[in-house]
């Protein structure tokens, strides 16, 4: 009770009566939310991805299998689906100010006791009740990045909380995909950091150094961040950015009126057909997603013959791209399709298949860009980039197959999950289409392996392919829907 009470909601201050201050204060904290969110999240993927620069100098210190060591990356990925829907529902009525540090420094005190670990249980010193030391290293490293995954969890609800209350329907999208990028600008710099200090210090620093750092900035996100709008005094945000909505706003919400949380909770998550729904697509998103950024390399170096340094900067190719095709997904949804966010999945969708099939048609002999640069420069393209033109059209499919992902997962478990629901359960429900994600997270890896075992590489595209195709069936629907329900108003 005591800690629900530390993370209750903040009242809310006295309105703003001044027109001129509540302009002012607004473009001040939508600005300092924003790149709060931005910076605590990142630094959150510094306490998660630094485990992949670290596992072969584990492998080889510690002396454990790939199957060990994948022990201790899916216990994180087993807690983070768990706690994604369950925090999610804690951040609803929790205060972002103290939820969301307070989840970073948990992550960073998991990362440190996750380094500790081996100082304190050296394998081959001493057995535990018959049990080997190395045994028992590897389930407390399971155990505390297990603990990890679970504090991980608490990143994502405060945030989404914040970007739902902060920006209004007409620009949530950009913004959020704006945001969105937080995943990769963290992913890179952690990858970049543990390379680093692995080099310098040992395995070990690649935790507990981002653990230290989580903490120092855990503090900093305190002083910055602040809860709703109202918290401050200012105006709900539809009622500042889009007054003429916010009567339609207004009656939607007062549906809820009266009801506890959890009836609010039941009536606009866990019975609403349309939250299952997408639920059931972001299934297919992280079946492409971790399809594709697991085992790109493994196809391409089996498949396709290339080397290790090849496969990687063609996989290189998937993030950077996808970089770009979150933030277009999200701006073309607010501009182009004003607010409409089903065509663009879609269409991103389709692209997704168009890239399988191109990649599973796609040959390594000499084709005409070889030809042409021949033809330019007098030299082969080979000679001069390390690379023939089949692997030019790699770069690209596998670059453009980033981009036509990254915008349905940011669209389709975050901003069209909250906007199929309710803004009083908005973390809730992004952590429950976040746990389905999770699902099919741990089905990529399974289903994969097993086509690939049986049908070849061949059968890896067809299965990334069908699974765009059925995640793009589910949202198809939807893009009538909005048109459907203009026409009953209008009418």
């Amino acid at each position: 009770m005591g800690l629900l009470e530390f993370f209750k909601e903040p009242a809310n201050a006295e309105p703003i009566a001044d027109k001129e201050k509540i302009d002012k204060t607004y473009a001040h904290f939508r600005w300092r939310m924003f790149y709060s969110c931005f910076i605590g999240y990142a630094m959150f993927y510094l306490c998660k991805k630094n485990i992949a620069a670290a596992l072969p100098s584990m492998s080889k210190e510690l002396g454990y299998s790939n199957l060990e060591l994948g022990v201790i990356g899916s216990s994180l990925y087993l807690t983070y689906a768990i706690g994604k829907f369950v925090n999610g529902m804690i951040a609803d009525r929790s205060d972002v100010r103290k939820f969301l540090p307070t989840g970073l420094i948990l992550a960073g005190l998991a990362n440190i006791c996750f380094a500790l670990s081996f100082f304190v249980i050296t394998p081959g010193k001493f057995t535990f009740f018959g049990l080997p030391s190395a045994t028992i290293l590897l389930w407390v490293l399971a155990f505390f990045w297990g603990c990890n995954g679970w504090f991980q969890s608490m990143g994502f609800p405060p945030v989404a909380k914040s970007l739902t209350y902060w920006f209004s329907n007409s620009e949530r999208a950009t913004k959020w995909a704006m945001w969105s990028t937080s995943h990769q600008t963290g992913t890179f710099l952690a990858v970049i950091l543990s390379g680093f200090v692995i080099a310098k210090f040992g395995w070990q620093a690649a935790f507990y150094i981002p653990g230290i750092m989580a903490i120092l900035l855990a503090f900093w996100l305190f002083n910055r961040l602040r809860d709703k709008p109202q918290s401050i005094g200012l105006p709900d945000i539809e009622e500042y950015k889009e007054p003429e909505k916010i009567q339609e706003a207004a009656k939607t919400e007062a549906q809820d009126d009266g009801m506890t949380y959890i009836q609010i909770l039941v009536k606009n998550v866990l019975t609403n057909k349309a939250v299952w729904a997408l639920a059931m697509a972001y299934v297919f998103v992280y079946v492409i997603r971790f399809g594709t950024e697991d085992w790109i390399i493994k196809y391409l170096v089996e498949a396709k013959d290339n080397s290790l340094e090849l496969a990687s900067m063609k996989l290189a190719c998937l993030p950077l791209f996808g970089f770009f095709g979150t933030i277009s997904a999200g701006v073309i949804s607010d501009k182009v399709f004003k607010g409409a966010r089903a065509p663009i999945n879609v269409i991103f969708l389709i692209g997704v298949i168009i890239c399988m099939t191109g990649l599973y048609f796609n040959g390594t002999g000499t084709n005409f860009i070889d030809s042409a640069f021949l033809a330019l420069t007098g030299k082969p393209l080979v000679d001069v980039f390390k690379i023939n033109g089949s692997g030019v059209i790699d770069i690209l499919l596998i670059g453009f197959s980033g981009f036509f992902t990254y915008g349905p997962q940011m669209l389709i478990g975050g901003v069209c999950a909250i906007e199929s629901s309710s803004k009083k359960v908005a973390s809730a429900v992004t952590g429950f289409t976040g746990t389905f994600g999770y699902v099919g997270a741990m089905l990529s890896g399974l289903g994969t392996g097993m086509v690939v075992d049986k049908f070849g590489w061949n059968g890896a595209l067809l299965f990334w392919g069908l699974s765009a195709l059925i995640c793009a069936a589910i949202c198809l629907p939807m893009c009538f829907k909005k048109k459907t329900e203009k026409t009953e108003k209008a009418a």
